[in-house]
């Protein structure tokens, strides 16, 4: 795939912001700007609230970690060119994956449609109108629990804050809470947010199990933070156990950046019904890892790939690529193997002819935005045992990368901040054979054109 050669767009509202700042403090909120065309134009009140409120106002609101709030006129109308430049970019709701290849179908999508923002740019262009006040829609409400993007069965927080110093090292730290199960659970969805301290906060693991026993078995993986990101859903008939007494360790990866700050988290679950037993068990894994990161200065386009291979048939269920500030695109693809005479036959020992499929991409990776991009149900992808996960990342270690810390040095492979990762995590389950088979046949029976008869049923 030739390299990623697209200029970068500006990472954040605020740096976007301020060439708008002389427009802003000109605007007069309190009075209506007139009507620059016709009848055409769009009003707020009738046009614009609405697509605030469905894709904007969960950020964009007071107490939360939009930069300024789009709840009234008022609050919007200073921001109505620097909107207008972020929506038409597509920078805005943060939604990156590349429209051109691969799934298009996702349970959490908040991008607008190409008609939404016509909208909202035509509505900036005829003087931003606040239209008839009796238009407006009811006022969204949000309380505590539209912190999380399910209702919660169960939130945990750390007992105590880490404080994050406004200079130093990066600090990973450990702190164990008990999840205070009586009884065996299984999870049906799971989020992971800070409560405080957000900024210093560049990552946290959560594992089962308190902090030596988590750190030495990594199969107590449970869940992920990276900022930006949503909730993970499992999915119709998977799901995960939770034993009674759990406990869960919050590995929190802290990064100083200024200001002194407390950073907390916390953990919320919701289960399945007690007498629920999901039929398949779901898998959170870090696919196609590279190692060996080898970023020279001031260069551009610089690529790195891993493989992961799926030991039996699998349902995936999401993508999310996970690089830090100089990442700059990420694709996964699926090598599957063709039909093999022996099962016995290892695919990485004695490749066969394959076919590549391109699941996803992200082409204008964000670090500020750790999204997880949840494949729609008819949409998740099918594949093979055997089939490999090819991950490949691009970076950008040049002056054009606005989030990029030093242009002028080397960048290798860790942890911290200043330093690269790249690799995917992927969420998916395992089928069994007859299982894979009856799944293929049921896509192909939902994606057939309807016959004469079933359109004059409908």
């Amino acid at each position: 795939m030739p390299g990623f050669n697209k200029s970068h767009v500006k990472s954040t509202w605020a740096l976007a912001l301020g060439a708008c700042a002389a427009v802003a403090v000109s605007v007069t909120v309190a009075g209506q700007a007139p009507v620059r065309s016709g009848p055409s134009v769009p009003t707020f009140a009738r046009d614009v609230m609405p697509i605030l409120q469905k894709s904007c106002q969960s950020c964009h609101r007071p107490d939360s970690i939009g930069p300024f709030s789009l709840m009234s006129y008022e609050d919007t109308r200073p921001w109505a060119r620097a909107i207008k430049s972020k929506v038409t970019a597509r920078e805005m709701p943060p939604w990156y994956i590349d429209r051109r290849v691969g799934v298009q179908k996702f349970k959490n999508d908040e991008s607008l449609t190409s008609a939404e923002i016509e909208t909202i740019a035509r509505w900036v262009d005829g003087g931003s109108p606040l239209g008839n006040r009796a238009d407006m829609p009811p006022t969204r409400h949000f309380d505590a629990s539209d912190r999380w993007h399910f209702t919660p069965d169960l939130v945990v927080e750390m007992k105590e804050p880490n404080i994050v110093p406004a200079a130093g090292p990066d600090q990973q730290t450990d702190n164990v809470v008990d999840l205070g199960l009586t009884e065996d659970r299984w999870i049906q969805a799971i989020e992971v947010k800070p409560v405080s301290g957000y900024k210093g906060i560049h990552h946290g693991v959560i594992y089962m199990g308190g902090d030596e026993e988590a750190a030495e078995q990594r199969a107590g993986f449970l869940a992920e933070y990276a900022v930006g990101k949503g909730a993970d859903f499992y999915g119709d008939n998977s799901g995960r156990l939770l034993k009674a007494g759990t406990q869960v360790n919050f590995q929190l990866h802290l990064h100083s950046n200024g200001e002194i700050q407390e950073a907390r988290a916390a953990l919320a679950i919701k289960f399945w019904p007690k007498d629920y037993l999901p039929k398949f068990k779901y898998q959170m894994v870090q696919m196609g890892s590279a190692r060996d990161i080898d970023i020279p200065p001031n260069t551009d386009n610089v690529r790195f790939e891993g493989y992961s291979k799926l030991t039996k048939a699998a349902r995936l269920l999401s993508f999310q690529p996970h690089m830090h500030n100089r990442g700059k695109a990420m694709c996964v693809e699926a090598i599957i193997p063709a039909a093999q005479e022996s099962q016995n036959i290892d695919v990485l020992d004695n490749p066969p002819l394959q076919r590549v499929q391109t699941i996803s991409c992200v082409d204008r990776y964000r670090f500020a935005w750790h999204r997880n991009y949840l494949y729609a149900d008819q949409e998740q992808p099918l594949l093979p045992a055997g089939t490999i996960l090819h991950v490949i990342g691009w970076k950008d270690n040049t002056s054009g990368n606005r989030f990029n810390p030093d242009p002028d040095n080397w960048v290798g492979s860790g942890p911290r901040t200043i330093d690269e990762m790249n690799f995917a995590w992927m969420s998916f389950y395992y089928l069994t054979d007859d299982e894979y088979k009856q799944a293929l046949a049921d896509r192909k029976t939902q994606k057939r054109p309807p016959t004469d008869q079933q359109q004059q049923q409908q």
